[in-house]
C-alpha cells in the first residue's frame, strides 16, 4: 500500500471522526491561544481534520492524483520511501507557520485543513511538469496554468474568510513545495526553466 493511499485513508478516517465529534474537532484544530500553551502538535494535526465533507474531497483527491507521481519521483531521486510521506508532513506544519505567528495573539482565529500538505505535493510535481495537462471537471489545462489560478484562488478566498480553512497555507505548501523539492533534485529548476522556455501542449 501506498504512503499517499495510507495518508489519505488516515485524514478521510480522523476527518470523518472529527465532522462527529466536537471534542476531538477542537483538540486537532490549529488554535494560536493552544499553541501558545505549547500544544504545537496543532500545527500538524490540523492538516487532518477538514471544515466539511466537500473539503476533505477536494483534497484527498488531489493529493491522490499527484501524490502518486511525486511518491515514486521521490523514491527514485532519493531511494528513500519515507522522503514523501516526511515531504507532505513538513508542508502542512511549514505552512501553517506563517498564520500561526500572523494571528498569534487572536483568539478568535482557527484553521484547518490539509491544503498545505497538498499544495507542497501539488507545485512539486508542476515543477516536473509544468506543461502537463490538469483535468479541471472535463476542461484540460495545462500545471503552470492551474498553479497561477489556483493561488488566485486561494488569496480570493483568504480576503473572504469566514470558513476556518487556511487559505494562507495554499500559498506557503506552494512556496515549500517549490523550494524542498529543488533541494532534493538538484536538477529541478533547471529543467523547469527549459520547460518553461519550450511550451508543449497535450490536449
Amino acid at each position: 500500500m501506498s504512503y499517499t493511499l495510507i495518508i489519505i485513508i488516515i485524514t478521510a478516517l480522523v476527518s470523518y471522526g472529527a465532522f462527529n465529534n466536537h471534542g476531538l474537532y477542537n483538540q486537532l484544530i490549529m488554535y494560536p491561544p493552544a499553541i501558545n500553551r505549547g500544544q504545537y502538535y496543532r500545527l500538524l494535526t490540523s492538516g487532518f481534520i477538514h471544515a466539511d465533507f466537500m473539503h476533505l474531497a477536494f483534497n484527498m483527491l488531489t493529493l491522490w492524483f499527484f501524490g502518486r507521481v511525486m511518491e515514486e519521483y521521490l523514491l527514485a531521486s532519493t531511494g528513500s520511501a519515507f522522503i514523501f510521506p516526511l515531504f507532505y508532513l513538513a508542508g502542512i506544519v511549514i505552512s501553517d507557520i506563517p498564520s500561526y505567528i500572523k494571528h498569534k495573539n487572536s483568539t478568535q482565529y482557527a484553521s484547518l485543513g490539509a491544503s498545505g500538505g497538498v499544495s507542497a505535493v501539488l507545485f512539486a510535481f508542476i515543477m516536473q511538469a509544468p506543461w502537463a495537462t490538469i483535468y479541471i471537471f472535463v476542461i484540460p489545462v495545462p500545471a503552470i496554468i492551474f498553479a497561477v489560478a489556483y493561488l488566485i484562488y486561494a488569496q480570493y478566498m483568504r480576503k473572504r474568510g469566514g470558513d476556518n480553512i487556511n487559505h494562507d497555507a495554499h500559498f506557503w505548501g506552494a512556496v515549500f513545495g517549490i523550494v524542498a523539492i529543488c533541494l532534493i533534485d538538484k536538477t529541478t529548476l533547471p529543467r523547469f526553466a527549459e520547460s518553461i522556455m519550450h511550451p508543449q501542449f497535450n490536449f
